[in-house]
């Protein structure tokens, strides 16, 4: 039974996008994220960080965004601000600020992130630190 539920979670992570902009989930070395919903100036995630990992200290040039945490611990930095945040609390981080998500819990970390602005796209992220060496910045 255990075999037959980790191949459906593979096939899940792998689907192809659905055409209403949903996308399947997305590995990355900190964790994974998956659209949950998108439309005209906002898009709804589901991010999850693997306990003792941290995403890149970046900004955005055309959106905001606001995270909710789910279950588990989130340090967050926003500008010069550093806060621990539980579950069923939130925060905000505005446009052009920069800022980082972490995990310094033992059990992941599951957030709603909800997205606004103008342009929404994966390539407006400015990364200025990042424990993956992908500091390359986007336009």
């Amino acid at each position: 039974m255990v075999q037959i539920q980790d191949i459906s979670q593979v096939s899940t992570l792998h689907a192809p996008a659905a055409p209403n902009g949903i996308s399947a989930t997305e590995l990355r070395p900190w964790g994974s994220f998956t659209t949950l919903e998108e439309g005209p100036g906002y898009k709804i995630k589901r991010i999850e960080v693997k306990s003792g990992h941290r995403l890149s200290l970046q900004m955005h040039h055309h959106r905001s965004e606001h995270w909710i945490v789910v279950s588990g611990t989130a340090k967050v930095t926003c500008g010069e601000t550093e806060q621990v945040l539980f579950t069923n609390q939130s925060t905000y981080v505005p446009q052009c600020i920069s800022h980082r998500l972490e995990n310094p819990g033992v059990i992941p970390l599951i957030l709603i992130e909800v997205q606004n602005g103008e342009y929404l796209g994966e390539d407006d992220i400015v990364r200025f630190q990042d424990d993956y060496a992908r500091t390359e910045k986007a336009k």
